[in-house]
């Protein structure tokens, strides 16, 4: 794989998380999500840290300069001497603008972007069906992958929690409010030639296998 930078663009139910962790795991390259880079952060007390608790403490969105800084931080690290993947990160056009700004000064070359696209009512039962073992954290879908009991774990017994936000409304919120700010990314990103669309409908693990192999030849 000569491409350095990664980013996974994907709605809510897509299973970008999934295909990041495979790539990660595939081509021994760290997934780094920002929402992880701002916890560290916070719990670590670091200037940046301090700056986007603040933020978030009066109700304010992190402003990008915050979180581009905890991405320059990150990628200067040495497990992503070969590469790196961004996972919540870019999430609007001045962080991508920023992104490609700071992956030339380092001389990472333009970034890849897989976009893994998934039609909405798919997306919908992804979401609604989802159902996770209060003891073992093991993933249920009640229409693809049913637990043999209902609202018991296979593994250990343990009872299959529903999420409060996944409900039909919550979800329909969340993707629209993902739309609205995804897609002038991926304008962005086609336009200059770095985007490569995955269907998400497909099995995970054939998705997995058809972009690693993609990867290597990119």
């Amino acid at each position: 794989m000569k491409v350095q930078a990664l980013i996974f663009l994907g709605a809510p139910g897509a299973g970008k998380g999934t295909q990041a962790r495979e790539v990660s795991r595939e081509f021994g390259i760290p997934q780094i999500s920002t929402g992880d880079l701002l916890r560290d952060a916070v719990e670590k007390k670091t200037p940046l840290g301090l700056a986007a608790k603040a933020k978030m403490e009066s109700g304010e969105l992190i402003p990008d300069e915050i979180v581009t800084a905890m991405v320059d931080m990150r990628i200067d690290e040495p497990d992503c001497k070969k590469g790196f993947i961004l996972d919540g990160y870019p999430r609007t056009l001045a962080q991508a603008e920023s992104a490609d700004r700071m992956f030339h000064a380092k001389n990472r070359g333009n970034p890849l972007v897989v976009d893994i696209q998934v039609e909405e009512s798919l997306l919908l039962k992804r979401l609604t069906g989802r159902r996770t073992c209060a003891k073992c954290g093991e993933i249920y879908n009640v229409y693809f992958n049913p637990p043999k009991k209902e609202n018991v774990c296979d593994k250990d017994g343990g009872e299959l929690l529903h999420r409060a936000d996944d409900n039909e409304e919550t979800i329909r919120q969340r993707l629209v409010a993902y739309d609205n700010q995804t897609s002038p990314l991926v304008e962005y990103y086609r336009k200059k030639g770095f985007l490569q669309v995955v269907d998400g409908s497909k099995d995970p693990a054939i998705i997995a296998r058809e972009l690693i192999q993609f990867l290597r030849s990119s």
